[in-house]
C-alpha cells in the first residue's frame, strides 16, 4: 500500500511516517516499480506501535534507543521493559500532576460565587490602591 493508505490506516501524517523512516523508527520501506512507497504489514505495525508511544508521551530519542534494541540487540529483553516501565513511570506523573490541576479547578468552580468572585475583587482593589499610590507617591 502507498503512503496515503498507510497514513490512512494508522492514523499517522505521511510526513511523520517519512521522518519516521528516515529516522529508522520503521524499516526502510520497499519501494515499487514507479518509486512509490509499498507498505507492508510490518512497517503498518511498526507506525502504529510508534503512533502508541509517543501518544504516551515517548520522546523520540528513547523511540529510537527502543526500536534499536528491539531489532539489532539479542536478549535485550530486560532493557526494552526498563524503557517500557520508566515511560509508565514518567506518564503516571504526569497523570497525577494533571489530575491536581483538575481537582483545583473543580474547587474553583465549586466555589466560584463564594471564592473567586471575593478574590478577584480582592485583586481589583489591590490593583486600584498600587495605582493610586504609584501616582501619589
Amino acid at each position: 500500500m502507498n503512503i496515503k493508505e498507510a497514513s490512512k490506516i494508522t492514523d499517522v501524517p505521511a510526513s511523520t511516517i517519512r521522518y519516521y523512516e528516515k529516522e529508522h523508527i520503521i524499516p526502510a520501506v520497499d519501494r515499487n516499480d514507479s518509486g512509490v512507497r509499498d507498505f507492508d504489514d510490518h512497517a503498518i505495525r511498526r507506525i502504529s506501535f510508534a503512533k502508541k508511544m509517543r501518544d504516551a508521551g515517548m520522546e523520540i530519542s528513547t523511540l529510537k534507543k527502543y526500536i534499536n534494541l528491539f531489532d539489532n540487540v539479542e536478549n535485550s529483553e530486560d532493557q526494552q521493559l526498563a524503557l517500557l516501565i520508566e515511560q509508565k513511570r514518567i506518564m503516571e506523573e504526569k497523570r497525577d500532576k494533571m489530575q491536581k490541576a483538575i481537582d483545583h479547578l473543580e474547587h474553583k468552580i465549586k466555589n466560584f460565587d463564594t471564592h473567586m468572585l471575593k478574590v478577584e475583587d480582592e485583586l481589583r482593589t489591590m490593583k486600584a490602591n498600587k495605582k493610586e499610590r504609584d501616582l501619589n507617591p
